[in-house]
């Protein structure tokens, strides 16, 4: 017993690589011999390999075994060696799974696809805007960066970063530069306006000087700070408390409004704001907004203007993007006619 007791010690210490040619090297060599050796009770390769797989699993099913010596010492060896060998790669691949399940929980992990939207600073306005990214699009790959112990939130999609978003290491590890966007949250956890919008100008600056192509939107606390974020090329800003307080102002002068904006703030019902790619057909703006009411859509923008109604026999510029008001399934349709 001691000395299978220092094989397996010694196997557990191979190098995975090694271990794995290893095991596929005795599942190899045991299915060919006892198909050599006995080629009446084995007739095809695959009734072998069935039997050597039974074998090293313990599973031992019963519907084949050796008849002769030779086959015989063939299973002896597989007992010996096999059995010892599988048992170690299952117990390297469950330990592998458990330590990868446990890395990302601690949020350890390196990001290699692209196209995908990293969310710097978890509060409950990042969870919101997961849930808005997810059913808007549900298969979209989300990255959470944040300095917390274990990941706020893990999906199939949805994976989590420990550290320091000002770092490029941190960034790296979110592959920055291959992303689609980039959402950068102001830290809740401190008081001082002043010092929310510094650190959250150190991470945008950071971003930035790891790429431009990557759009940026960050959350100002206050409107007067933009100006430090100049040199970093920003693509947008959010203001939280601005938009709050406009919108409770509104709702107390005008009864409902608040209904409207949050019908295009949210996908979750009515109709909401999409955007429409150009088509070649379309020459004037008119063009655009006759098509699309057609189907049951409204045009109302290109870009931040929202003065369509008043240019629309304006040529259409061809870097023009456009936005149209509608339900989803109306929006469905417009982009499965615009792209046949």
């Amino acid at each position: 017993m001691l000395f299978f007791r220092k094989v397996l010690l010694k196997l557990i210490h191979i190098n995975n690589t090694i271990l794995f040619f290893s095991s596929l090297l005795i599942v190899g060599l045991s299915t060919i011999l006892i198909v050599l050796v006995e080629p009446e009770t084995f007739p095809t390769y695959f009734d072998g390999f069935w039997w050597v797989m039974t074998t090293v699993t313990t599973v031992g099913y019963g519907d084949y075994s050796p008849a002769t010596v030779g086959g015989r010492w063939i299973a002896i060896l597989l007992y010996i060696v096999g059995i010892g060998v599988i048992g170690v790669v299952i117990g390297k691949v469950v330990e592998g799974l458990s330590v990868f399940r446990k890395k990302r929980r601690e949020g350890n992990i390196v990001y290699k696809d692209k196209n995908h939207y990293i969310i710097i600073g978890w509060s409950e306005k990042a969870r919101y805007a997961v849930k808005e990214m997810l059913e808007t699009m549900e298969d979209t790959e989300i990255i959470i960066i944040d300095d917390l112990e274990k990941a706020p939130l893990l999906q199939e999609n949805i994976h989590y970063i420990r550290g320091n978003a000002s770092s490029t290491e941190t960034l790296e590890k979110a592959n920055v530069r291959e992303a689609r966007a980039v959402l950068i949250f102001a830290d809740d956890t401190l008081r001082d306006a002043q010092i929310i919008d510094g650190k959250t100008l150190l991470i945008a600056s950071t971003v930035e000087s790891m790429t431009q192509d990557v759009h940026t939107v960050v959350e100002v606390m206050e409107e007067e700070h933009i100006s430090n974020f100049e040199h970093a090329s920003v693509d947008e800003f959010i203001f939280s408390r601005e938009t709050i307080s406009s919108l409770a102002v509104r709702s107390a002068f005008t009864k409902g409004i608040s209904g409207i904006y949050g019908q295009l703030m949210r996908r979750s019902h009515g109709d909401d704001l999409f955007h429409i790619p150009m088509q070649q057909q379309w020459n004037t703006y008119r063009d655009a907004f006759d098509a699309l009411l057609e189907r049951g859509a409204t045009l109302i923008a290109d870009r931040q203007n929202l003065s369509i109604n008043r240019m629309l026999d304006e040529e259409l510029p061809k870097e023009a993007e456009l936005y149209a008001i509608c339900d989803k399934a109306t929006y469905a349709n417009i982009m499965k006619e615009l792209s046949s």
